[in-house]
């Protein structure tokens, strides 16, 4: 079952952990995100599975980025989230998608135990001018039935900032 608002709310400090915490976010089942300044792009057009694709950095300035369909955009979340009892999903916010801005490509789920930032996978249909701090997308909460163990990978957990792709230390 997906929490509710309400329930997200009743839970903050014990199992989940949202920071910072903006009340206006909340919605009835889940809470909105926002798009942090900077973004990250890859420097090589063909990207290898094996080896660190090298990226650059990017700020989004207060009035705005245009973004180019066919390019992939990695960004992060301002807030920072814990899950200790709940698998964490993000959705992008049916307003963004309307304008054809998809924020992630792959899985929405996250793994129970979840802790760090959220990197989004951005990309658009045609050319969008999006601006820092907006309201990019959804965390929703469900809940796990039997035990489990916690998320400890050794590529994303805890993570500071905007994470490129780790597929390579698979390989190692």
């Amino acid at each position: 079952m997906i929490l509710s608002g309400k329930e997200i709310e009743k839970n903050l400090g014990e199992e989940i952990i949202i920071t910072p915490f903006v009340k206006e976010q909340l919605n009835p089942n889940s809470y909105n995100l926002r798009l942090h300044n900077e973004l990250l792009i890859y420097n090589e057009h063909t990207l290898d599975m094996k080896k660190e694709n090298k990226t650059s950095k990017i700020r989004i300035p207060e009035d705005g980025l245009i973004l180019l369909p066919g390019k992939l955009y990695l960004g992060r979340t301002i807030e920072y989230t814990e899950t200790k009892g709940y698998i964490p999903f993000i959705e992008g916010r049916s307003s963004v998608g309307r304008l054809g801005l998809s924020i992630h490509i792959s899985s929405p789920y996250g793994n129970v135990g979840f802790k760090g930032y959220w990197t989004l996978e951005i990309s658009c249909l045609q050319p969008i001018r999006i601006y820092p701090e907006i309201n990019i997308c959804q965390i929703y909460y469900q809940t796990i039935k039997g035990e489990f163990d916690s998320y400890s990978s050794f590529k994303y957990q805890n993570n500071k900032d905007i994470q490129s792709s780790k597929l390579f230390k698979e390989f190692e």
